[in-house]
């Protein structure tokens, strides 16, 4: 493929982009992402956090782009960043934290029941949904897509994945984040609203799910403020563990 230069009309080299992977543990294969969906407020103590009613809601998902998403323990040298690294993003003044089990989708599937779902897992991940608060806020106040609030450059940080044939699917485990030493998440996955089932029953039912398709889902209370300097250090026990610094 060729793209052509504006100063001759010539065709100019185009490399296409690396596809972005996650490390998987004790493995030298890589597991490819698709896509990245996140669920919204599955946890009622995060819901009632964020002045909604938790029993009125059924899950809602919003995206981020695969290349987002990166190992911590690897960094994106390419892109500039270290290992352990996470760069403050652009245009904001308020970046938060949110703590999340990730689930990695292995088999694909539509109208996947809810019994059926795990069958669908390839394995889980430690991740953080970095969200640009104040972006946030101001695109619901007039009720507009807040796309940019999530979807930004070097938003999923995560652990490696650890695959369910290893560890099994964990139902129940402490999920923990902190910064700079301070406990600041504390929760546990047995807390969710929708469990990994049944998010994975609800999204297939508005697409199909594809080997390689991320999703976040959701975070417990507690979510908070990060700025450049900050340490932060999270895990889901049994699962796997992850640690940067905002540069």
């Amino acid at each position: 493929m060729s793209l052509s230069t504006p100063e001759t009309g010539l065709p100019a080299p185009f490399s296409p982009p690396t596809p972005t992977s996650l490390p998987i543990s004790d493995s030298a294969d890589r597991f490819y992402l698709n896509r990245v969906y996140c669920v919204g407020r599955n946890y009622a103590d995060h819901a009632r956090e964020m002045g909604n009613d938790p029993d009125r809601e059924p899950p809602f998902f919003f995206a981020k782009p695969a290349d987002a998403v990166f190992a911590v323990t690897e960094g994106i040298p390419a892109r500039g960043v270290g290992a352990q690294e996470v760069p403050y993003p652009p245009e904001t003044d308020n970046l938060h934290f949110e703590m999340e089990l990730v689930v990695a989708i292995g088999v694909g599937g539509a109208d996947i029941a809810a019994v059926d779902a795990l069958g669908h897992v390839f394995g889980y991940a430690a991740g953080v949904d970095l969200t640009r608060r104040d972006l946030q806020d101001a695109a619901k106040a007039v009720r507009r897509p807040w796309d940019l609030s999530k979807g930004f450059d070097f938003s999923g940080p995560c652990s490696p994945l650890v695959a369910a044939a290893t560890i099994g699917h964990p139902a129940a485990a402490r999920i923990w984040l902190d910064v700079d030493g301070d406990t600041r998440q504390d929760g546990d996955l047995a807390d969710q609203i929708w469990p990994v089932p049944d998010v994975i029953a609800a999204l297939s039912r508005f697409v199909t799910l594809r080997p390689g398709d991320l999703i976040f889902t959701g975070t417990p209370a507690g979510v908070g403020r990060i700025e450049p300097g900050d340490d932060v250090t999270a895990g889901i026990d049994g699962i796997g563990e992850l640690a940067f610094r905002v540069v």
